[in-house]
């Protein structure tokens, strides 16, 4: 699990609804990345009297069986970060995260443009995320938007098990011993699965590390970026996300009707999903100031511990 949820959506969540319903309790689970235990702890809440069910959901497929049952017994479901294939949800709030993946193929396609990389000198590793997620295939088809068309050659791509950085950097492992120095970009979906591709190259001896993409701004993630490990990251602003899901859940316990601002289609089906979609943010070395550190994500001191405070200094973070 992204540790992102546990220090920063949830305590924003609860806050906003804290502020808008000071009568309402919010019941907190975890499923650690166990669909199965998911399921259980949304059948629990359901059982505890929950009127509404904000769900990030492990495998999105899975998930549709909590959205039926929740349903039966007239609580609706928003569908958060994550979208459930379900014909039968409330919402969505997310990002857009076909243009997550474009911010991404983007940036690591002008990086080799921009280093002087030749598109028959060499290519590119995709590492994507979670089969299971229905995201992952939109971050990689936003990739896939830019990368394909660039000349440069995909040279292998790996769709990456519960988003586990540990079996990406085994198979980023394998490639570098199969392309060598024919890598030179490294397509990753999020900051965790960079991790492992990037420890991987280290521990391969690859210097310097092509450039890496990422997302979530990873606290990690951002020091790489400082010390020119990873390249770039996608920053959304999870305040506005968690707080969105907040004040639409008080929305529906207490009756109202909303719109979203847009729609998205059910993957399967292709029944439209009333939708709210937030807006992200490329991050590199010279906007992580104003980007992380200006919204609060970050302080300075959070990311300029010892090993870092030199190149904090070098890219203005204070």
């Amino acid at each position: 699990m992204t540790a992102r949820y546990e220090t920063a959506d949830k305590p924003y969540f609860e806050a906003k609804v804290a502020s808008l319903c000071p009568d309402c309790t919010v019941l907190y689970a975890n499923a650690e990345g166990d669909a199965a235990k998911q399921q259980q702890q949304a059948e629990s809440m359901l059982t505890e009297g929950a009127k509404v069910l904000v769900l990030d959901p492990v495998d999105g497929v899975a998930a549709a069986a909590i959205v039926s049952e929740a349903k039966a017994k007239n609580v609706p479901v928003i569908s958060y970060d994550r979208l459930i294939d379900s014909p039968d949800l409330a919402f969505y709030v997310s990002f857009d995260n076909e243009k997550v993946g474009e911010m991404q193929g983007t940036a690591l396609v002008d990086k080799l443009k921009a280093d002087g990389v030749a598109p028959g000198d060499g290519g590119i590793l995709m590492v994507n995320g979670s089969p299971t997620d229905n995201n992952a295939a939109l971050f990689k088809a936003g990739a896939h938007k830019i990368i394909d068309p660039s000349g440069y050659k995909i040279l292998a791509e790996f769709d990456t098990p519960g988003w586990d950085p540990a079996q990406a950097q085994t198979w980023v492992a394998g490639q570098i011993a199969q392309f060598g120095d024919q890598i030179k970009g490294v397509y990753a979906a999020n900051d965790s699965i960079a991790g492992g591709a990037i420890a991987a190259l280290k521990a391969a001896g690859v210097t310097p590390i092509p450039p890496t993409t990422g997302q979530d701004a990873d606290l990690a993630a951002i020091q790489r970026i400082l010390v020119g490990d990873q390249y770039m990251t996608v920053y959304k602003a999870l305040r506005l996300e968690a707080e969105k899901a907040a004040s639409l859940a008080v929305d529906l316990v207490n009756g109202k009707t909303v719109k979203g601002s847009s729609t998205v289609k059910a993957p399967t089906g292709g029944a439209d999903i009333e939708s709210f979609l937030l807006t992200p943010v490329a991050v590199f070395v010279d906007n992580i100031q104003s980007t992380v550190v200006a919204d609060g994500f970050y302080t300075a001191a959070e990311i300029c511990t010892p090993d870092y405070v030199t190149a904090c200094t070098a890219a203005g973070i204070k």
